[in-house]
């Protein structure tokens, strides 16, 4: 593994000599090398190049391709990368602040998987405001792991179930029903490309789609 990594490393630092210290493709890969200490700056960078698919005027045809060969991470890591840096910048520009990053102890500068959490965090309906705050403060402040922080989190969200099985019922019930409406929707593709059923029946078969998808809204 530590032979692979600085192999990695020495194709980053070989691209690197061949360009413009103060080009978007030179501090990427800059930020690669540094990739513990300083992922905010390198997702910042990444986000700027798949914002304007910078990568295809440096001869890559998707970005895909671009950090899996140029720098040497995975798309699933990329994309980690991107979407936690925008989450930030989004939700909480106040830690992409120089002070923030100066004043941080070094061990409590959270690590990309520990914000990915925080981002899906802030849409779950069985999280509140004081969890969403508990959980800044746990990753920010203490500098929790990603693993730790899931963990932690699935506890929460299994004791909000338990509390209110009638609320957990009726997130299982919406699932289900929404499971039947793609269903049923790519049925009715099917009948009408391929001519299954006649008109009336397929008519009738909208009039219960639509039935169903009015039911879950109200």
């Amino acid at each position: 593994m530590e032979e692979a990594k600085t192999k990695s490393l020495r194709n980053i630092e070989a691209k690197m000599e061949n360009l413009d210290v103060n080009s978007l493709r030179y501090h990427i890969l800059e930020s690669a090398k540094n990739f513990k200490s300083s992922w905010i700056e390198l997702g910042r960078f990444l986000y700027s190049a798949y914002k304007d698919k910078m990568y295809k005027e440096w001869g890559y045809v998707n970005f895909d391709i671009y950090v899996s060969r140029e720098i040497g991470i995975r798309k699933q890591t990329a994309m980690k990368l991107l979407k936690s840096y925008y989450f930030l910048e989004k939700e909480e520009p106040q830690y992409l602040k120089t002070d923030y990053a100066d004043s941080a102890k070094p061990a409590n500068i959270p690590s990309y998987e520990s914000v990915n959490v925080l981002r899906q965090a802030k849409n779950n309906k069985s999280l509140d405001e004081d969890d969403y705050s508990n959980l800044k403060k746990e990753i920010f402040e203490k500098g929790r792991d990603a693993q730790e922080i899931k963990k932690n989190l699935g506890v929460i969200i299994r004791q909000r179930q338990e509390l209110d099985p009638v609320e957990a019922q009726e997130k299982r019930k919406r699932s289900t029903v929404n499971r039947l409406l793609g269903q049923l929707r790519l049925l009715k593709q099917e009948v009408q490309v391929l001519k299954l059923l006649p008109a009336p029946l397929i008519k009738d078969l909208d009039a219960l789609i639509k039935n169903i998808d009015l039911e879950v809204k109200e």
